[in-house]
């Protein structure tokens, strides 16, 4: 697997556990809809939760959470019509960014943004 993959996922597993041990409820990781995908898909009591994860080295090149363009929110509110249509969710729906710092051995930084707007 490339370096970058490796950081990406180990960024997700951090951002599932983070989300576990605040007591949210992992349904999917990695959930893919034609070409887009969905990194984590949770719930919050009664919410369902969409997590966005981005993961980075470092903070060089700025905020992970900057790589999220305006196309990247159009994919992802595609993806994500699509998931709660075809498991007709029909309660609140919230979007969360988890940004990580950090590299695999390293004590990372991790910041969680809650109710995003995509759009």
């Amino acid at each position: 697997m490339a370096a970058h993959n490796e950081l990406g996922k180990w960024g997700e597993d951090l951002a599932a556990e983070f989300l576990k041990e605040k007591g949210y409820e992992i349904l999917e990781r990695d959930w893919k809809s034609g070409h887009h995908d969905l990194d984590i898909i949770a719930k919050d009591g009664r919410t369902l939760v969409i997590v966005e994860v981005k993961t980075r080295r470092n903070r060089i090149f700025g905020d992970p959470e900057e790589a999220i363009d305006y196309r990247k929110r159009q994919n992802l509110q595609s993806a994500i019509n699509h998931y709660v249509k075809s498991h007709r969710f029909y309660s609140q729906v919230r979007f969360d960014i988890i940004s990580i710092v950090g590299t695999i051995g390293s004590q990372p930084e991790i910041d969680h943004i809650i109710d995003v707007a995509l759009i």
